[in-house]
């Protein structure tokens, strides 16, 4: 096949598959993913309370991912890949060849969420010449008091001079890569949500508000949002439950897997622990994962019964007015 032909095939064969199956309820799979999430690390620097690595609840080992299973993994994957999150769990830049995560990314569309916290000019200018398409930083308050009820260590002085170094280095070199704030939103500074939005414009990058997940349902009360529109959670005979209907389908599991820094292939990014390993990278190629009878069986299951799954019912994707 013309090499220009395999991505746009991929895609329609991978798109067919996934709508017949939605119909159909068969779990077929044609094609390979046309999207990667790779987990350079679950290590962080900080210790916000709702985040599976930071908040130490965490229940596999810790760790960073070996360069060359990267670049064996997109040897298999490069032909296919429209676009690579170089992100999961932790913060990617802990990582020392993290500079060349991006470099072996190319020519897909990368990506690469942050705290912010390692923004030195120094690494902006990398950045910016190293060809990432977006970057992501985590701004989560204005003040160093709201910023850090979440970001417990932050120091959001840190993510500010951080952000205004990589606007300086894009613009020093001419840069089109796209700056996005990604604001978490819940009770502690939902009130800042107009003045970030003024931030951002003032610095040229876009703002995402992004709906929390609430891992130990214990704390929901404390962390929920007071506006509805950004609470992915709802009352329901007493308890909170997402406000998602689950139904049964789910594009990720034909378009996007993640892979942990060990080289586990799991079903999507809900999955924080690890819980449904599909497959061990260090073992077998990744088609024969894809294609393999676990996953088959996952893709059946939830076409059938995904309410069923733990991990499902705290998914957003496909939620209207949350994003996750």
């Amino acid at each position: 096949m013309i090499d220009s032909l395999i991505k746009p095939v991929n895609l329609f064969l991978a798109g067919y598959s996934y709508l017949k199956g939605s119909v159909t309820g068969k779990a077929d799979i044609k094609g390979m993913p046309v999207s990667i999430s790779a987990e350079l690390t679950n290590n962080c620097n900080l210790h916000c309370p709702q985040c599976s690595s930071g908040s130490g609840r965490m229940q596999r080992e810790h760790g960073f991912m070996d360069i060359g299973l990267f670049n064996k993994v997109m040897k298999e994957l490069r032909p296919y890949l429209y676009n690579i999150n170089l992100y999961f769990q932790g913060e990617p830049m802990l990582h020392p060849l993290f500079f060349s995560f991006i470099g072996n990314s190319k020519p897909s569309h990368t990506v690469v969420s942050t705290n912010g916290h390692y923004l030195s000019e120094e690494n902006s200018g990398k950045i910016v010449r190293s060809g990432l398409d977006k970057l992501i930083i985590s701004l989560d308050g204005i003040d160093q008091e709201t910023y850090s009820a979440y970001r417990i260590n932050g120091i959001i002085d840190t993510v500010i001079v951080g952000l205004k170094n990589v606007i300086h280095a894009k613009k020093m070199h001419n840069s089109s890569l796209r700056i996005e704030i990604q604001f978490l939103v819940n009770r502690h500074n939902e009130h800042q949500i107009q003045k970030i939005g003024q931030l951002a414009k003032s610095v040229n990058a876009s703002l995402s508000l992004k709906s929390m997940q609430i891992i130990g349902k214990e704390d929901i009360g404390s962390w929920l949002p007071i506006k509805d529109r950004f609470r992915r959670y709802k009352i329901k005979d007493g308890e909170y439950i997402n406000k998602n209907s689950l139904p049964d389908r789910c594009a990720r599991l034909w378009f996007n897997p993640v892979i942990t820094w060990d080289g586990k292939v799991i079903p999507c990014c809900f999955d924080k622990n690890a819980e449904y390993v599909m497959g061990d990278l260090t073992r077998d190629s990744f088609r024969e994962i894809w294609e393999g009878d676990k996953y088959s069986i996952f893709r059946k299951s939830v076409l059938s019964d995904r309410h069923l799954i733990e991990m499902c019912r705290n998914c957003t994707s496909g939620l209207r007015g949350v994003k996750y």
